[in-house]
């Protein structure tokens, strides 16, 4: 059975930083395209940054270029997503998706072809 938890979630201050954590259980994750997604109240889920499980090349959002960065370590099975100079508007529901088909980062993170595994979500919250 595949879990994905999702971890790292918290208030902060504009200007802070979060480190997301994503474990994966029941699967090997080296091969596998994972990202991160993001759900604000009353708007879609949105592809936030995403990785390639063929080559470890990256996808992010324009909300998130030079600010978040995504790593995946295969040998703890865990995807991370860095978040630095945050805004208010970067307050969502963060979830972790995993994509155990044949794809790459842009298509999954544009939700082209979405993840078919997902975690519960962690809550990200920005404010004075």
């Amino acid at each position: 059975q595949v879990q994905l938890v999702e971890s790292g979630g918290g208030l902060v201050q504009p200007g802070g930083s979060l480190r997301l954590s994503c474990a994966v259980s029941g699967l090997r994750l080296d091969s596998d395209t994972i990202g991160w997604f993001r759900q604000a109240p009353g708007k879609e889920r949105e592809g936030v940054s995403c990785i390639s499980g063929a080559d470890d090349s990256t996808y992010y959002a324009d909300s998130a270029k030079g600010r978040f960065t995504i790593a995946r370590d295969n040998a703890k099975n865990t995807v991370y997503l860095q978040l630095n100079s945050l805004k208010p508007e970067d307050t969502a529901v963060y979830y972790c998706g995993l994509g155990t088909f044949l794809t790459t980062a842009r298509p999954m993170c544009s939700m082209f072809a979405p993840p078919n595994y997902w975690g519960q979500g962690t809550q990200v919250t920005v404010s004075s």
